[in-house]
């Protein structure tokens, strides 16, 4: 199934795997609505990808804030005037061992990872109910599937994700489509959230000796969403041949 012309409502879109899924899925015809808090990066990338003959609007998007949400929503429909996918990719991880109690840590990652895909659900599901079509795909992570030290609360918001995600496919009925991706070691900026200098260095080095590009995350979800529509890819897992 080609995905040209399907609108795609991408969060954490200024960076990493947002930034590689908006091009590939552009560059495949796809018409990207970007969204992060990073105004100037997504005006940049808009640009580019405009610049070499792709379709792409943005909006500076807060997972925070329900009606960041919507408004990118909003934006996809007022642009385009339908929304096909919603990528709930925004996430950070702060890691660090639950003794440092940086329960600060602990809030952001639960208000962004969690209630902030929530919040892309909850705006998208009324237009897809409206359109009896769309495609949920919900970022997760393996760090929910091997649990580490320092990881705990990263993992368990992941792991929440998981749930609503299969949750959500389960309740989906035969319009909807529900994917969850797990992402091991990629090669992102997801190290610059972390508040724990040792923490920090030790996640540093680890991605340093073996992550692998966020094009390949990009490359699952071209994948799910390539499948026709009555195929529905509820998870697929995508790491490095090194990780563990």
């Amino acid at each position: 199934m080609t995905i040209e012309g399907r609108v795609v409502a991408i969060t954490g879109a200024s960076s990493g795997i947002g930034l590689a899924t908006a091009k590939l899925l552009a560059a495949k015809g796809a018409r990207v609505v970007l969204g992060a808090r990073r105004e100037a990066e997504l005006e940049t990338i808009t640009r580019e990808i405009v610049a070499n003959g792709g379709q792409a609007v943005f909006k500076a998007t807060d997972v925070r804030r329900r009606a960041d949400l919507e408004a990118l929503v909003a934006k996809a429909i007022d642009s385009f005037g339908r929304l096909d996918v919603i990528v709930n990719n925004a996430g950070i991880g702060p890691l660090s061992r639950f003794d440092a109690l940086r329960v600060d840590d602990w809030d952001a990652m639960i208000d962004v990872n969690l209630k902030g895909t929530l919040y892309g659900i909850a705006a998208a599901l009324p237009v897809f109910g409206r359109q009896k079509s769309g495609h949920v795909i919900n970022i997760v992570s393996t760090a929910g599937i091997q649990i580490v030290p320092t990881m705990g609360v990263y993992g368990a918001t992941k792991n929440a994700v998981r749930t609503v995600t299969e949750a959500l496919r389960q309740e989906a009925g035969p319009h909807l489509r529900v994917t969850e991706i797990s992402p091991g070691m990629i090669a992102t900026n997801f190290g610059d959230s972390i508040t724990d200098q040792t923490t920090k260095q030790m996640i540093t080095e680890r991605l340093g000796a073996i992550a692998i590009s966020p094009d390949a995350i990009a490359g699952g979800v071209l994948y799910a969403l390539e499948q026709p529509f009555d195929v529905d890819v509820g998870s697929i897992v995508i790491r490095p041949t090194a990780q563990g």
